[in-house]
């Protein structure tokens, strides 16, 4: 399915200089989990659930925050499947969810028809065939007749909970978005489309700043981690590397559940 894994991982990014003076720091009595984009892959996922749910066990007690960045649906097999998930976690503790751009075309191509070739292309298939659209229905139908079955088939409770995602998050000193952030704006003038989709503008640019961004979106064969910028996208969809991130206090550590029969473990770091 996969020609050349290597075209999906960004391009090495430039690094901006270290800009925070002092380091970034979850407030006292907290604890914040931020899982990276998980695209319909619910095995990954649900190990993840598991492992959060010991790892935060473990652990002093604190007011846990879970945190995904967004991009639960397309190019995985079980976006139903995740959502669901997702939302049975959220009934049992704290879980506040991102919007990515592909939830965004998700919802938009239910209505639009030019949306909906992009979402298509771009993994909606898989989303669709994991509700209950058969590839009968699926092969011949028209773009108009798929709209119909999404509305038909996908849940009212999925729905509201894609509406009801949001498009940033600050805990601390730690930013949490999809994508990432325009620096020259202020996080209250933040524009939607820059959240969800954009990527050089916000690596590229070395605007100093009292807070670390941590986001997904761009693939990358290992999270990036610096005191300014932190990237958790592993590609879970095709490598079936899902990464996540723990932040208490000053410290963070990572947590990867890895798909197949591969190695599963957590590895903290300074």
């Amino acid at each position: 399915m996969f020609k050349n894994l290597r075209n999906l991982f960004s391009s090495s990014q430039p690094t901006a200089p270290d800009v925070v003076s002092a380091p970034t720091r979850v407030p006292a009595g907290e604890r914040v989990y931020a899982i990276g984009d998980i695209h319909g892959r619910l095995d990954v996922f649900e190990t993840m659930i598991a492992m959060i749910d010991a790892d935060d066990a473990a652990r002093n007690p604190a007011e846990t925050t879970v945190i995904l960045l967004g991009d639960l649906v397309d190019r995985g097999p079980a976006s139903a499947g995740v959502i669901a998930a997702a939302r049975a976690w959220a009934a049992r503790r704290t879980v506040r969810v991102l919007a990515g751009n592909h939830e965004e075309m998700f919802l938009a191509s239910m209505t639009d028809e030019g949306t909906l070739r992009h979402f298509l292309r771009y993994g909606g298939r898989e989303t669709l065939l994991s509700y209950p659209i058969s590839m009968d229905e699926y092969g011949p139908a028209t773009l108009a007749e798929l709209q119909d079955l999404m509305r038909d088939r996908i849940p009212a409770a999925d729905i509201a909970f894609l509406l009801g995602m949001e498009d940033l998050i600050r805990i601390g000193d730690y930013v949490f978005v999809h994508a990432g952030i325009r620096a020259d704006a202020p996080l209250e003038d933040q524009v939607t489309g820059d959240l969800r989709w954009i990527r050089g503008e916000f690596f590229d640019d070395p605007t100093p700043r009292d807070f670390a961004v941590v986001h997904g979106h761009t693939i990358t064969p290992e999270p990036e981690l610096s005191p300014h910028r932190i990237g958790i996208d592993t590609g879970a969809f095709a490598t079936g590397c899902l990464t996540a991130i723990g932040l208490q206090g000053t410290d963070r550590w990572l947590i990867t559940a890895q798909g197949e029969n591969d190695a599963r473990h957590a590895v903290e770091f300074a």
